[in-house]
């Protein structure tokens, strides 16, 4: 995801942290790991390490 088009949807997402007041991971980083699988029509245990765990 470029950097304007997180500019238009990254505020349209929670703050990036849980229920539990902990850190949750990057949302940038995970919104492009959702939209990796889908383009390449992987199941979520093929996605690439640099999404995350």
């Amino acid at each position: 995801m470029t950097d304007e088009e997180w500019a238009i949807n990254g505020g349209l997402l929670p703050p990036e942290r849980d229920r539990w007041s902990r850190l949750a991971q990057d949302n940038r980083l995970f919104l492009n790991g959702m939209l990796c699988v889908l383009h390449v029509d992987c199941p979520w245990r093929d996605m690439h390490e640099r999404y995350g765990e």
